[in-house]
């Protein structure tokens, strides 16, 4: 039987947060996928300056072997309605990556061991430890395999697409021909953003070097398909992408922060990322909120020195929650009736300083919150 410290089941950038940081401070760690590396990965992909700092990536060995796009603005609307572009001067406020290449890479620096192309298939109690598959005995279970992870539903009695209220979303990212890529009008530099006309959702094409990202994801998910291929058509219309895309478009579903009731921590378990349901409610982004969690957890685990009961792990949820705000409380806009939210929401997204300000910002840019800084070591280079 292998024996570790830590396994984490999840080699994402959550897992892949999580076992550099341990790894640095002198724990065993393990990591367990069911995926093999590089694994296809596909979503609209940008990191924000905070993220490059909190991960104390090194971009110009990033950017060696894998693509990064520095992104200056993004061209923002309601679905049909006027286009409105932010533009920032000076450097890049984001930075286009491919997810095959930027979890690989994260994954691969963590100094961790990996064991790839293996799905959990059991977990035991024994004694104060864990059994998974009845090979990986540990003394802290990590849960960071997404929405549907494992150790949510066997350790954490997680019921996905049951009582959860999901967003869920499609998106497909393909490399184009030199002759689409030469007529792509989607600046590579400039994403494009496109509000649901009832602000359940929106719409994305991201361009990456001469990668094409193309999305859409929505909270109310019923119908989700004929969404997606209404925003196809209406982006064929303006000429935005080719007439035929390769391929299928890929689903995914992730917990907004605010709506997620999941528990965080159990005697000698805990979530983080997208399985603890940590995804920003504007944006539905995931990938900073879900390196944060890794660092909080991180700093919480060497503290506990061994002792991972739920009442040591505790602290935990209460940094996250210092963090992220409190689940469940309602906003102005919780108590306006459904269509003078509609009614405003359109109004605004006709502003360009509501896009500039509000949506570009503080939703998704997060430029009104600095990168996560620790009291505590977690390790350097």
């Amino acid at each position: 039987m292998t024996e570790c410290d830590v396994l984490i089941v999840g080699g994402g950038p959550a897992g892949a947060t999580l076992a550099r940081a341990l790894h640095q401070h002198g724990l065993h760690v393990h990591v367990l996928d069911k995926a093999t590396w590089p694994r296809d990965k596909v979503c609209a992909g940008w990191v924000t300056p905070a993220v490059v700092s909190e991960l104390e990536l090194d971009l110009d060995d990033y950017r060696r072997d894998n693509l990064l796009q520095p992104v200056h603005g993004f061209r923002v609307s309601l679905m049909g309605g006027r286009e409105i572009e932010a533009s920032y001067s000076g450097d890049a406020i984001s930075y286009g990556i491919r997810r095959c290449e930027f979890d690989h890479y994260l994954l691969r620096r963590s100094g961790a061991t990996v064991h790839e192309g293996e799905a959990v298939k059991s977990v035991e109690r024994d004694g104060a430890a864990y059994v998974v598959n009845g090979e990986y005995r540990c003394r802290l279970l990590v849960g960071a395999g997404g929405h549907f992870c494992p150790v949510a539903r066997h350790v954490f009695a997680a019921r996905p697409g049951s009582t959860e209220v999901a967003v869920r979303a499609q998106e497909i990212e393909f490399a184009m021909s030199p002759e689409q890529a030469r007529a792509c009008p989607v600046q590579a530099d400039v994403p494009e953003l496109f509000f649901c006309t009832d602000l359940k959702g929106y719409g994305w094409v991201v361009r990456k070097g001469d990668y094409l990202n193309i999305g859409l994801g929505r909270e109310d998910n019923h119908r989700l398909s004929e969404h997606v291929q209404a925003f196809c058509d209406f982006l064929r219309e303006a000429g935005k992408i080719p007439a035929e895309l390769p391929g299928r478009f890929q689903g995914h579903a992730y917990l907004l922060y605010p709506h997620a009731q999941r528990e965080l921590v159990r005697d000698g378990a805990l979530l983080i990322g997208d399985a603890a349901g940590l995804a920003y409610p504007q944006s539905g982004e995931g990938i900073r909120p879900a390196i944060e969690s890794a660092l909080i957890a991180a700093e919480v685990i060497q503290a506990c020195n061994g002792d991972y009961t739920a009442d040591a792990l505790a602290a935990y949820a209460r940094r996250l929650q210092q963090h992220l705000g409190t689940r469940g409380q309602t906003t102005f806009t919780d108590r306006l009736p459904e269509w003078l939210v509609r009614f405003l929401g359109q109004r605004l997204l006709g502003m360009r300083w509501f896009i500039r300000h509000m949506v570009m910002n503080r939703w998704f840019l997060h430029r009104q919150t600095p990168p996560l800084r620790l009291t505590g070591a977690t390790g350097g280079d």
